[in-house]
């Protein structure tokens, strides 16, 4: 994405690579490489289309997704493909690591608990499991660092990406060194550290030559995918929220302090603005039950199904999908209920309900679930004063009056969607001198776009929907350890 001085959009592209590979329930791999090739593609492609002369490029902002695991060795070269966010083979690791140190210590330690998702279990498990990988790894980086990287050749996180590898010390924003030592994790592995808008590496003669951008043109240290997200709809100062329906879902509220579920059900990180931080709770499988739906069981795009046609058809059934209820656990689990065994479900089915109940199902499934982080901000006293929607999902009108109707709130959008590449942007800009802060910049050019209000007698419906869905979780995960597996390494 191209940002001109006054936070216009100027250009956009997108190159794709391949989706992640899933050789056994919930285990998800990409290569890093995949990702640095499309980055290369649509950088050359804004350059080139827009006739951009690369000296006119004042600074790069990255984001990317959190996460993921690239281990390389001594040489820079990447060792295995990347265990990415939604990988959840470490719940050994996890529950190992959980009761050598406790859950307590853990949460003062790094203000969160032992989840499958974050980066360090990733590493606990590659230690035990593949050895002869573990034996060669000299650096530690997660995705959008892999890219920084490439373009530069040099070694750097910031504190938002860096909080979601538990091995953080989010409260003080520094690597935590009784951490690195409990886990046995080298800190020489470790990328260095910077808060978002600092800048901290420059592009590389080879990268110059493999994008067009202009050597030493200068990189911050970004954040990852829902910091940036935030920056780019505006959410940095207390009060307000978003709401994210991306392949995950994420609500995303800032705060002035570490803030701590004691039951470790929402993640507490540092934001991308120093002295800033922010709880998040997650839904494993946001868009992607709906896209997974559609390339499951109705044949994809192949066979005619867009998401506007299965917008268009879930319209069709009543709120509330005549009782039919979706629990969105294709990939376990991460708010309220940290459970990466538990598997989705359609509760409720009778002979009378058809595609579009199903698909409408899902729909509200989702928002469920993200209601369910909304439910332990309210337990925890944080302010939600405003909610803001964003994400693939909020490009569907239905989708964001659902998400109204389940909150009971009215939830705004705001004029770019390309929340997290734009506050990339925005951050880069205040990298560059050209706001003073992150805060400066969203003032000045984050504008609300339309506003959905929440239909009271519809509120009133979903709430009682809302309340049988919370019980769906239970009934799904007595089933769990029923299900027969098979164990590979």
């Amino acid at each position: 994405m191209l940002v001109g001085e006054q936070g216009e959009l100027l250009a956009s592209a997108t190159a794709g690579h391949r989706p992640f590979t899933s050789n056994q329930a919930a285990w998800a791999e990409q290569d890093p490489s995949d990702w640095w090739q499309a980055c290369q593609d649509a950088i050359r492609s804004i350059l080139e289309t827009n006739k951009v002369p690369p000296s006119q490029i004042s600074c790069i902002g990255l984001t990317g997704q959190m996460h993921g695991t690239v281990v390389l060795d001594g040489k820079g070269e990447v060792l295995r493909p990347a265990i990415i966010w939604c990988d959840q083979r470490g719940a050994e690791q996890a529950a190992e690591l959980t009761e050598r140190l406790g859950f307590e210590h853990l949460l003062r330690l790094t203000c969160n608990p032992a989840l499958t998702n974050f980066t360090l279990i990733k590493l606990l498990w590659l230690r035990r499991h593949q050895p002869q990988v573990w034996n060669r790894i000299q650096h530690l980086l997660l995705p959008k660092d892999y890219v920084r990287y490439c373009l530069t050749g040099e070694f750097a996180i910031d504190v938002a990406e860096a909080s979601g590898t538990l091995l953080l010390d989010v409260a003080r924003r520094r690597w935590s060194s009784e951490m690195l030592k409990e886990a046995a994790i080298p800190e020489q592995w470790l990328p260095n550290l910077f808060e978002s808008p600092e800048v901290c590496a420059r592009v590389s003669r080879r990268a110059a030559q493999l994008t067009g951008l202009l050597e030493g043109t200068p990189i911050v240290a970004g954040a990852g995918d829902q910091a940036a997200g935030a920056v780019g709809m505006g959410v940095t100062r207390p009060g307000t929220v978003n709401s994210i329906i991306g392949t995950s879902g994420v609500v995303f509220a800032s705060s002035d302090r570490p803030v701590l579920d004691p039951k470790g059900r929402l993640h507490t990180f540092c934001h991308a603005i120093p002295d800033r931080w922010h709880l998040m709770g997650v839904t494993q499988a946001a868009g992607l039950s709906l896209r997974w739906f559609r390339d499951q069981l109705l044949g994809g795009t192949g066979e005619g199904w867009s998401y506007d046609r299965m917008n268009e058809e879930a319209a069709t059934a009543p709120p509330g999908s005549d009782g039919l209820l979706w629990g969105p656990y294709l990939m376990g689990e991460r708010t309220p209920h940290c459970d990466p065994e538990v598997r989705a479900g359609l509760v409720g089915i009778a002979a009378h309900h058809g595609r579009a109940h199903v698909l409408r199902a899902v729909m509200e499934g989702v928002a469920f679930s993200l209601r369910d982080s909304l439910t332990i901000f309210d337990e925890l006293q944080v302010p939600v004063r405003r909610i803001r929607v964003g994400g693939g999902g909020a490009r569907s009108p239905l989708w964001r009056q659902i998400q109204a109707d389940v909150f009971g709130r009215p939830v705004e959008t705001v004029q770019t969607e390309e929340g997290p590449a734009f506050g990339a942007a925005l951050i880069a800009g205040v990298g560059a001198g050209i706001w003073p802060t992150v805060d400066d910049a969203c003032d000045t050019v984050v504008r609300t776009l339309d506003r959905v209000d929440s239909r009271p007698e519809v509120a009133e419906l979903m709430d009682q929907h809302y309340q049988r869905y919370r019980q769906v979780y239970p009934a799904l995960r007595s089933l769990a350890g029923l299900v027969p597996q098979l164990s590979h390494v």
